[in-house]
């Protein structure tokens, strides 16, 4: 294993996505755009935060994929800990989960 972080690590695939753009957040961290929406971002290599409408936020938790967002938990956000390497494929998933999302 390389001494790439974590959040290096996550970043570097999301960003390899088409139409990705990547950015600091507003409340730290780095957030990931695909054209206006934001698709979530990242508070260093231990926490995400990623919005989806309040019914797949519910699935998502119940589960156990993720659990209410640490700040706004009536919200659609989720949040979801890194603990370690094991947890990257499944951060990753839920971002492209909302990368590929239909909105209309």
């Amino acid at each position: 294993m390389s001494d790439e972080t974590i959040a290096s690590r996550i970043t570097r695939e999301i960003a390899s996505w088409p139409d990705v753009t990547v950015a600091a957040h507003r409340f730290g961290g780095i957030e990931f755009r695909r054209g206006r929406r934001e698709l979530g971002h990242l508070h260093g290599s231990r926490l995400a935060d990623l919005p989806f409408p309040v019914r797949v936020r519910e699935r998502l938790v119940r589960q156990g994929r993720a659990e209410p967002h640490h700040v706004l938990p009536e919200s659609g956000w989720v949040s979801r800990r890194i603990r370690g390497d094991v947890d990257v494929a499944d951060v990753i998933e839920l971002f492209r989960m909302n990368y590929e999302r239909e909105y209309r």
